[in-house]
């Protein structure tokens, strides 16, 4: 039978909510999990600490598939010590339940700050970037996202379930684009430290969505990312002016993204469906 009660972990967050509200509208049965209640009456929380074993059991038990979104989102919220605690242990109970429980798949948040983020102290290799990109971790919550990868990989190695690894890039909603955005594009070196990518919260869900039915298994990683960048700035003019000495391995046309998403539209059927253009004018 096909999967239908999906467990979302971290579902009361950004990217939580938006993808409890995907599933459910694509008729799965989603159960909601974090350590903070929803603030939604008729979407309630199952409350459950995932650095807790027994905990994690009990909140995966009965389902047939696993959202894994529940983190420390960045870094300097909490000390690094504990960002990568909670991180690394959350994420490996999360996968170890998984198994113990039989799930079809996991999903799970991996980061975009894998490829070097944030780019200030080592430009990119090249440019896109894409999935084949050195992993190179910058602080201690890149670190704990670089593990989760590995844990996947053997994992999935040792017992066969399908582990899909999204590399989000930064989220953002839509008051963000009318709030944020415009004071970006004077001056490219002020986003310039992730390529100038940002993914919708809606894009991130689809993506979720995605992972789950399409075709899929090993550990595959994926970047997650909007088609386009922040900026009103062609996407080849950035990179001449900010970035002049990387290598550019593919044509860039307009404004497209700089954190290619070719991977995810071919195994995966991603396509983004929203941007910043569609809310405000770029003038």
């Amino acid at each position: 039978m096909p999967m239908s009660r999906v467990v979302v972990t971290g579902g009361s967050g950004k990217a939580g909510r938006a993808t409890v509200e995907r599933l459910r509208q694509e008729g799965f049965d989603v159960v909601e999990v974090d350590v903070a209640a929803s603030s939604d009456p008729d979407a309630p929380t199952l409350i459950a600490d995932l650095t807790d074993f027994g905990q994690t059991i009990g909140a995966l038990s009965s389902a047939d598939a696993v959202v894994h979104l529940a983190a420390i989102p960045a870094p300097n919220i909490l000390t690094d010590a504990e960002t990568f605690r909670i991180n690394t242990m959350s994420t490996y109970n999360v996968f170890a339940g998984a198994i113990e429980l039989g799930l079809e798949r996991v999903v799970w948040a991996s980061s975009e700050t894998l490829i070097g983020i944030p780019l200030e102290d080592q430009p990119p290799e090249f440019a896109p970037i894409d999935e084949t990109h050195p992993r190179l971790p910058q602080f201690h919550y890149a670190l704990s996202k670089l593990l989760g990868e590995e844990m996947a990989g053997q994992f999935n190695r040792w017992h066969g379930t399908p582990f899909v690894g999204l590399r989000i890039s930064n989220i953002m909603q839509p008051d963000d684009y009318t709030e944020r955005f415009p004071g970006f594009w004077d001056d490219p070196r002020i986003r310039a430290w992730n390529l100038w990518g940002y993914v919708d919260h809606r894009d991130v869900a689809l993506a979720c969505f995605r992972a789950l039915v399409a075709d899929m298994s090993g550990s595959e990683d994926f970047l997650i990312a909007a088609g386009d960048t922040c900026m009103t700035t062609p996407s080849a003019d950035l990179m001449a002016e900010v970035f002049p000495s990387v290598p550019i391995r593919s044509p860039i046309e307009g404004y497209e993204t700089l954190l290619a998403i070719d991977k995810a539209r071919h195994l995966l059927g991603y396509e983004p469906e929203h941007t910043w253009r569609d809310h405000i004018s770029a003038l």
